[in-house]
């Protein structure tokens, strides 16, 4: 027996929940205190911003405040009619999708209404199938709704901290940064919450149905992870067709052929790149990095619903995963005070140090939370299911299972950083190959994103024997939950760059000083680098959840051994490693397509409004915003498709076992392919920003803005857009996603799949 009582267990985690949404309350209140306009100021806290301690020469302060509320109105208003326009038609999908789950799933049985035995509880009845195909499409719905809040919130925050940001960088970089972070901390933190308070009503309120049938219970919860990440997958490949299309477009035209500033305004491309920032890099992720947290929550949940928790009825120890995400909650919390309240940023070289620190002070303090929940959740002994047998484990067993994925995404986070950071040599590598022109800066920096892969996939593969070999496929879920334990300070991390980066542009268009803008750019470089490290927590928690799910579709399928020597298996194997490639060919070309007509625009308007590039009169926005937001709604849907369907037209016509070598092929091939797209992107981009800053002597040596070492350097930094920010992150959604889609319909394959082979 645990010694937590199970009444504690139902007490703390909505409790956990509760808190991590009040401190997010608290962080969104105290960034709101930052005032925007006359209209908005009260008690002379206005004045009080404008008296800063750098008066800006020459320049009306209120005029100022003014302009930058007009541009974050502006992005607000272009990212809340995209992302309304995007949900009307996954609210679609989401209606025709729940239908196939219901049909498929209710047909394993002939939509039978009796009670049949269970799969693995032997000698006892389970509810029917039927109950399973309906409550596997509600989980499905729930999924997908809470997929869509944590990232339409967090693009609601985003767009309010842009401006602050931007004002706050007048007092001082300090400022500046603790704006950004809080408002990155309230996305992080009701992210983590919601998806958690959700998970834990949803059980419980299943559980009134199901009673003593825990099976069946958590077999239908996996339909929320499958939510969760399918709306995650058109959330990534929109948003981040829309924001490159945009980003390309402006940087093509602007810095290359006329030779102005980065967000400059008048540039006609400027308000839809803006815009993008937050559509995809904080609405995207949000949803990404939800979905692996419902799907690594719903792996361990349903393994351990046919291990001897579930059989046993031991409430505490089947919520192991939910109290490990609840110490979470808490740990982050306290890490978020380390950055917002215990260290002051004084200077700029202090930034990057502070958010790394971020990472260390969580895993530290979550590696003691994880003893703490592993001695009191879980007896000290207890069996998990091993593919047909039963495995003995202990429970400082599971402690090493979420402890080594806890660290081995911090390797994979500093591995990260020290590739693409560009105070570390192999940025500035990338940049002094810039000397000799755009090819030479090109294979400088695929050469890069290859070699980045090496350590990532030998923490994961570490992370995978070590975990797999202590508790089974159980170990390895909750070691991919170790490393997401901490999503609320990663989220904070990484949204906390979006914001800075909107903040710049601001900075820019609103005709701040050159002072306020270095000062933007500086925590917009550290941004840059912590979104990489984002996108690496993200892909090595998909590969270790995928691999979890992997094993949960094996059990489910019935398959005895995934054999690779046998036709079935090798043909999905090969097809399985192929269709990253795919993937990534149509979200690249979806990209260029998008940017081809972005950049037409875009000189259109340059060589036909009379006074643009004086500054007399403003360009057509609009129009730009237009052509992103139809490019990617158009262009999300064939990738999406290839997603989505091929794990039902691979189990119909061909059955499990060809799935089963299809989702291991996509797996090992797409972590590769999802981490060299986005070092090499991330590399390229903090190269150009290494010559832009101009902080030492070798980057004065590559500069300044405009030369023909700078345009080479743009040119890489555009190459890498689609594939930082739309491929990459896109491809740990698309092997998650298909091993989470073929779990949940694993009865209707094993009952009805392998169509063709039966006339074979």
């Amino acid at each position: 027996m645990s010694a937590l009582s199970e009444g504690l267990t139902q007490i703390l985690i909505p409790l956990a929940s509760l808190v991590g949404i009040g401190f997010a309350v608290l962080q969104w209140f105290l960034v709101s205190r930052v005032k925007l306009s006359s209209q908005d100021s009260s008690n002379g806290y206005k004045q009080k911003l404008i008296e800063s301690d750098e008066e800006e020469e020459g320049i009306n302060n209120l005029e100022i405040s003014i302009k930058c509320t007009e541009i974050q109105h502006a992005i607000s208003v272009g990212a809340t009619s995209f992302l309304f326009t995007e949900y009307k038609y996954l609210g679609i999908f989401m209606c025709v999708f729940g239908a196939i789950i219901f049909l498929f799933l209710g047909s394993v049985k002939g939509f039978s209404t009796k009670s049949e035995p269970c799969t693995y509880s032997q000698g006892n009845t389970c509810k029917p199938a039927l109950a399973n195909a309906i409550f596997s499409t509600i989980a499905f719905l729930l999924g997908a709704l809470t997929s869509v809040l944590s990232g339409y919130l967090g693009m609601k925050i985003a767009t309010y901290a842009n401006a602050r940001t931007t004002l706050e960088a007048r007092k001082g970089v300090g400022k500046a940064f603790i704006t950004a972070f809080r408002s990155g901390a309230v996305m992080g933190f009701l992210l983590a919450a919601n998806g958690l308070l959700v998970l834990y009503v949803s059980i419980n309120l299943f559980k009134l149905y199901y009673g003593d049938d825990w099976e069946g219970l958590y077999e239908s919860i996996t339909g929320y992870g499958l939510g969760g990440s399918s709306m995650a997958l058109f959330g990534r490949v929109g948003g981040g067709i829309y924001t490159k299309a945009a980003d390309v477009g402006a940087d093509l035209v602007g810095k290359v052929e006329r030779n102005i500033p980065e967000d400059d305004p008048r540039n006609p491309a400027v308000i839809a790149d803006n815009v993008g920032d937050n559509v995809g890099d904080i609405a995207g992720m949000g949803s990404d990095l939800f979905g692996s947290y419902a799907e690594s929550s719903c792996a361990a949940l349903f393994v351990a619903s046919i291990s001897s928790f579930g059989i046993s009825h031991e409430f505490t120890a089947m919520s192991y995963p939910l109290l490990i995400s609840s110490m979470g909650i808490v740990v982050c919390l306290i890490t978020t005070l380390f950055a917002t309240d215990l260290f002051e940023i004084k200077k700029v070289s202090d930034i990057e140090p502070s958010l790394k620190r971020q990472l260390l002070i969580s895993t530290v303090l979550m590696t003691a939370g994880i003893a703490v929940v592993s001695f009191f959740a879980l007896p000290s002994e207890f069996t998990l299911f091993n593919f047909g047998t039963e495995k003995e484990v202990k429970n400082w067993h599971l402690f090493f299972c979420v402890a080594i994925g806890l660290w081995a995404g911090l390797i994979i986070g500093y591995t990260t950083e020290y590739y693409t950071s560009n105070a570390y040599s192999p940025v500035q590598d990338v940049a002094d190959a810039c000397r000799t022109g755009a090819a030479t800066n090109v294979i400088f920096g695929l050469a890069l994103g290859y070699k980045s892969v090496i350590i990532p996939i030998f923490a994961i593969a570490i992370a995978i024997y070590v975990s797999f070999s202590l508790a089974a496929m159980y170990g390895i879920a909750v070691a991919a939950l170790g490393m997401l334990s901490t999503i609320a300070t990663g989220l904070a991390i990484d949204a906390y760059g979006p914001i800075s980066d909107n903040a710049g542009g601001i900075a820019e268009m609103a005709g701040m000083s050159h002072k306020i803008r270095e000062r933007t750019d500086a925590l917009d470089a550290a941004g840059n680098t912590t979104a990489a490290i984002g996108k690496g927590f993200a892909i090595g928690s998909a590969a270790l959840v995928s691999l979890a799910l992997f094993g949960a579709y094996v059990s489910r399928a019935g398959i005895k051994t995934v054999d690779v020597l046998t036709p079935k298996a090798f043909i999905g194997l090969i097809i399985g490693a192929m269709l990253p490639y795919w993937f990534s060919a149509m979200t690249m070309k979806s990209v260029g397509s998008a940017a081809l007509k972005m950049v037409e625009e875009v000189r259109r308007q340059f060589n036909t409004i009379p006074g643009l590039m004086e500054g007399r009169v403003k360009p057509d926005y609009a129009n730009c915003v237009k052509i992103s937001t139809d490019a990617s709604l158009r262009e999300m849907i064939p990738p999406g498709a290839l997603v989505m369907l091929t794990p039902l037209i691979v189990g119909i016509l061909f059955g499990v076992e060809t799935l089963a070598g299809v989702l291991a092929g996509a797996l090992v091939s797409g972590v590769q392919v999802a981490i060299s797209a986005s070092n090499t992107g991330g590399a390229w981009d903090n190269a150009k920003k290494y010559i832009e800053a101009e902080v030492s002597e070798h980057a004065k040596s590559l500069g300044p803005k405009g030369s023909e070492c700078h345009k080479a350097a743009v040119i890489g930094d555009t190459i890498g857009d689609p594939l930082k920010d739309t491929s990459g992150p896109s491809l740990n959604i698309l092997i998650k996603l298909m091993a989470v889609e073929s779990l949940v319909f694993a009865p209707f394959f094993a009952a009805h799949g392998g169509f063709l082979f039966k006339f074979i």
